[in-house]
């Protein structure tokens, strides 16, 4: 039987990645699960926490959620299944991904972005050479707001 929401240890600070060290527990969240502002998480190691923060947050790996008792939790990204983008014009098709506010986790010589039909179609056309991977997705944060390309308005 799982305890009630209420009696569940509860996180309403973040600390940001730097700004923390010590022992801790950790979770494991994807993309998508590190844009949150109340739920119910669970650790590695089995133990569940409730996740009360004042405003919904874009969390990063390497962020922690503080206990009311001190205790850290750390964010790990997930692995997921992404697309990995690689080309002759890698700003190119980093523009292309960007015009469609798409989170994109940039590195030297290839993008990664979340599988998605109609982005593989694009790219393919622009000619992308285009690989499925598992990976955990760390994006680049928007320019408007923590961690997320979306927000701002046109």
């Amino acid at each position: 039987m799982t305890e009630p929401v209420t009696e569940l240890p509860a996180s309403r600070q973040l600390r940001r990645k730097g700004h923390w060290s010590g022992p801790v527990a950790s979770c494991t969240l994807t993309y998508d699960e590190r844009f949150l502002r109340r739920k119910v998480l669970t650790t590695g190691e089995g133990s569940r926490f409730l996740v009360d923060l004042e405003h919904t947050e874009s969390v990063d790996q390497g962020d922690a959620f503080e206990l009311g008792d001190g205790r850290l939790i750390a964010v790990q990204a997930a692995a997921e299944e992404l697309l990995e983008v690689r080309g002759d014009d890698l700003v190119r098709l980093a523009w292309h991904i960007g015009n469609r506010h798409t989170p994109c986790q940039i590195e030297p010589d290839r993008l990664l972005i979340q599988r998605n039909h109609v982005l593989l179609d694009m790219l393919t056309h622009l000619g992308a050479q285009l690989r499925e991977v598992v990976e955990p997705f760390t994006p680049e944060g928007g320019a408007y707001g923590h961690g997320r390309t979306h927000g701002h308005e046109h």
